[in-house]
């Protein structure tokens, strides 16, 4: 076993999670993955917790039967419930064979299962949680890559010094947390400002997603104005969403387009009341992740990105007193701010074409 196996697993369960003696772990990962979840449960035993493994949310054929073959009027599973109410600690390892095998399962059922499972990611998000990457051939293929360059690509973007990674975002959650207004513009194609007044804004460095490396807050749903083109694609139930366009007016997505599976898009953004308006900005910042791998988990923490998420806020970027969010749905889209680009807040340019105030090269 890669000597970098084992490091991953130890920064998941004492970074990320913190693990305790005696804490009730589920591992939800994918076959692909054997490696870490092997590692997890050298390291697991060794802290003296109690592993289980299932493949819920990363057994794509078996999802995709059954997906396939039910009428699409689902129920709440109340033994997988009762499964994450009892467990301490949450660990999904993404790693595939195949990253469309969704592909081809109707849109409108994928969200209705979604939105009938929600209670379930409520639930998983209020315990010790760790999303993470398995370096796996099948996701090395999509960034276009080999087998070992993404392996070298992953664990460079995950073993890192995370203090050091959070004393460098710190900066901008400073500049974030007072602020008022955010504005951004990126050629001609994206111009949207937000009010993040009283929203709290969160540093991602390695703790529930790992890689981090990012600095994140709500906007207020009904303050977001303007038309935003998200010039890099995504993967969304096993398909490839291109060229999306988004026009806000009084916080909600009234006019939208896509270059590919338009459709996938549209059902998003019709899953509920709250899918089409914004729970999420975000900043990548991460100087580790610097090429563009088809894998939301890396892409959106790239240093010269910024994304956006329609559907559900985090609780923990909504301040006292703030509305937020609610929906079934949180899907993140980037928006490329390498050039061309600035990010403004409060009247002030804070990042231009990548470059941050605090960053060397800056030109405000």
């Amino acid at each position: 076993m890669d000597a970098r196996v084992r490091e991953h697993a130890e920064i998941v369960c004492d970074h990320s999670v913190d693990l305790q003696a005696g804490d009730e772990v589920v591992i939800d990962a994918h076959p692909e993955a054997e490696d870490l979840v092997t590692a997890l449960h050298e390291v697991i035993a060794d802290r003296g917790a109690h592993p289980l493994v299932i493949q819920d949310r990363t057994g794509k054929r078996f999802r995709r039967a059954f997906l396939r073959n039910h009428d699409g009027d689902f129920e709440l599973p109340d033994h997988q419930m009762a499964l994450y109410e009892e467990m301490d600690v949450y660990i999904v390892i993404r790693g595939s064979d195949n990253v469309t095998q969704t592909g081809d399962v109707d849109p409108e059922v994928s969200t209705a299962y979604e939105s009938a499972v929600q209670p379930l990611l409520a639930e998983r998000l209020s315990k010790r949680w760790c999303l993470t990457q398995y370096p796996a051939p099948a996701n090395a293929q999509l960034a276009q890559t080999s087998t070992e360059g993404f392996e070298n690509f992953v664990w460079d973007a995950i073993l890192r010094d995370w203090d050091e990674q959070r004393a460098f975002q710190a900066q901008m959650v400073s500049i974030l947390d007072d602020a008022e207004e955010v504005r951004i513009v990126s050629g001609d194609s994206t111009d949207v400002t937000m009010s993040v007044a009283g929203n709290p804004t969160l540093n991602d460095y390695g703790e529930h997603n790992l890689p981090g490396g990012e600095v994140f807050t709500a906007p207020v749903p009904d303050s977001v104005e303007g038309e935003v083109y998200f010039d890099k694609p995504l993967y969304h139930q096993g398909r490839e969403v291109t060229d999306v366009y988004c026009r806000f007016e009084g916080g909600e997505v009234v006019e939208h387009s896509a270059g590919k599976n338009e459709a996938v898009l549209t059902n998003v953004l019709e899953t509920d009341e709250g899918s089409n308006r914004l729970g999420e900005l975000g900043i990548g910042m991460n100087r580790a992740i610097d090429e563009f791998t088809y894998n939301m988990l890396f892409d959106e923490k790239m240093g010269d990105t910024v994304h956006m998420a329609v559907g559900r806020a985090y609780d923990d970027t909504v301040g006292e007193g703030n509305e937020q969010n609610d929906s079934a749905v949180h899907v993140d889209m980037i928006v490329d701010m390498s050039e061309e680009s600035f990010i403004e807040v409060d009247g002030e340019v804070v990042q231009r074409n990548g470059t941050f105030r605090f960053e060397e090269g800056f030109e405000g």
